[in-house]
C-alpha cells in the first residue's frame, strides 16, 4: 500500500506514493486548501496511528477536491490576451472580436472570462505581461508578440505553470507556444504577385513598410521581396517605413512621388495604404500607378468611389478570436487533426488569407456597409470551424 510516511518538500507537502499522483493532478490553489487541511490535523490529531490517519484523510480530501475541481473548472476557463501596440484601430478591433468570441462560447455552455493587457509597451514590457497572467493563474494566454524570439524564457514559465501559450499575427520561437494566425510571409508575397501581374511584369516600384523589426512586418518584407526578384524587370527603387500610420504612409508616398515621378507600383501594407492612395490621388497619377490597398472602411469607400486598380491581402483582426476559439478547444483536452508543425519554427498553424481585388470587392462593400470608417473587413474561425479542426 505504498510508504508509512510523510515526506515535506518546499512549497507543498508530499504523503506516500499512492496519494502523490493524485495530488498531482491537483491545481496549484487547491493543492494549498489539501495543505492547510493536513497541517491542521497534523497539529490536533493527537490519538492512533497519526500517519495512516493522514494518508485516509489525505486521499479522501484529494478524491473530494479533484472531483469538485475539475467539475467547477472544466468548462470555466480564466484567458489573458496580451497585446503590445496600440498604434491603430485594427489593434482594438482585434480585442473586441477576442472578447466577442469569448461571449459567444456561453451558449456552448463555457464561461471564458478574457483579462486584457493592451498598452503601447516595449518587448521587456510585454514580458511583464505574461508575467502577470503567470501570477494571476490563467488558463491560458493569447499574444501579438513584439519579438519573435524573446518570449522564449517566459513563454517556458508559463508552460512550467500548466499555462497555454498562443501566439497570434505573429509568430514566435518558443517551442512552448503555438502560433495560430495567417502566414505573414504568404500575406506579404499574395500582395506583390498581384501588383507583379497589375503592371505586366515590368516597372519601377517602391515599398511601405510597417514597423522595422516588428515580426509580422520582417515576414511580409520576405515575401514581397521573394515575389519580386523573380520578375527581372520589376525594380524595387525604395523601401520606406512609415509604422502603420496613415498620416506617415500619405507623407512617405508624397516624398516618393517627389523621388521618383516614373514609379508604376506601389506596395504598402495595413492603413498605410490609404495615405499612400491619397497622395497618388492628389499628385493626379491615380491611372497610372497601381498599388496595394487595405480592408477598412474609409479606404474600401474610396477604392470604388476612384476605381483604384488595387488589391489587398486580408489580415482580419478576427485572428485573435479564432486563436481564442482554438485555445478553448484545447484546454477542454481536444487534439488538433493535423499538428501544429507549419512556419519557420514548425509550430505555426496557418489560416487562410482572403484577397480583395475587382473581382470580390462589392462583397467587401457589404461586409463593412454601415461600420464607422476605421473598421476592418475581418473574418474568423467560428467555434464549429475551430471545432472541424479537432478529432
Amino acid at each position: 500500500m505504498g510508504e508509512d510516511k510523510l515526506t515535506c518538500l518546499p512549497g507543498r507537502r508530499m504523503l506516500a506514493s499512492h496519494v502523490d499522483m493524485a495530488y498531482l493532478e491537483i491545481p496549484s490553489q487547491r493543492r494549498i486548501e489539501i495543505d492547510f487541511i493536513v497541517w491542521f490535523h497534523f497539529r490536533t490529531n493527537l490519538g492512533g496511528s497519526l500517519v495512516k490517519k493522514l494518508a485516509a484523510l489525505a486521499m479522501s480530501t484529494v478524491a473530494a477536491i479533484a472531483v469538485t475541481a475539475f467539475s467547477a473548472n472544466a468548462e470555466d476557463f480564466k484567458i489573458g490576451l496580451s497585446n503590445g501596440w496600440v498604434g491603430s484601430e485594427w489593434r482594438t478591433q482585434m480585442i473586441e472580436e477576442a472578447q466577442a468570441a469569448a461571449a459567444a462560447w456561453k451558449d456552448k455552455g463555457v464561461n471564458v472570462e478574457v483579462v486584457v493587457q493592451s498598452a503601447n509597451v516595449d518587448v521587456p514590457g510585454q514580458i511583464a505581461h505574461v508575467r502577470n497572467f503567470i501570477n494571476e493563474g490563467v488558463d491560458a494566454i493569447i499574444i501579438n508578440p513584439n519579438s519573435p524570439t524573446a518570449f522564449d524564457p517566459v513563454f517556458a514559465q508559463a508552460k512550467e505553470a500548466g499555462i497555454l501559450v498562443i501566439s497570434t499575427d505573429a509568430e514566435v520561437s518558443s517551442p512552448d507556444a503555438v502560433y495560430v494566425g495567417i502566414d505573414q510571409k504568404a500575406w506579404g508575397a499574395a500582395g506583390a504577385e498581384w501588383l507583379a501581374k497589375a503592371l505586366d511584369g515590368k516597372g519601377n516600384v517602391v515599398a511601405i513598410n510597417g514597423v522595422a523589426g516588428h515580426p509580422a512586418n520582417e515576414m511580409r518584407v520576405a515575401g514581397y521581396r521573394e515575389v519580386f526578384a523573380n520578375y527581372p524587370d520589376i525594380k524595387v527603387v525604395n523601401e520606406v517605413n512609415a509604422n502603420w500610420d496613415q498620416a506617415q504612409g500619405q507623407q512617405a508616398m508624397q516624398n516618393l512621388l517627389a523621388t521618383y515621378p516614373d514609379i508604376k507600383g506601389v506596395w504598402v501594407q495595413d492603413g498605410m495604404a490609404a495615405g499612400a492612395w491619397k497622395s497618388i490621388i492628389d499628385a493626379g497619377k491615380t491611372g497610372d500607378i497601381a498599388a496595394t490597398g487595405e480592408i477598412r472602411k474609409d479606404f474600401i469607400d474610396l477604392w470604388v468611389k476612384d476605381k483604384l486598380n488595387s488589391g489587398a491581402s486580408v489580415n482580419p483582426p478576427g485572428v485573435m478570436a479564432s486563436a481564442l476559439n482554438v485555445a478553448v478547444l484545447m484546454l477542454q483536452g481536444k487534439e488538433l487533426k493535423e499538428p501544429a508543425t507549419a512556419g519557420q519554427y514548425k509550430n505555426a498553424m496557418y489560416l487562410p488569407i482572403p484577397f480583395i481585388d475587382s473581382s470580390n470587392l462589392d462583397e467587401a462593400v457589404k461586409q463593412v456597409e454601415g461600420k464607422p470608417g476605421y473598421y476592418s473587413y475581418t473574418s474568423q474561425l467560428s467555434i464549429e470551424d475551430a471545432e472541424a479542426l479537432f478529432k
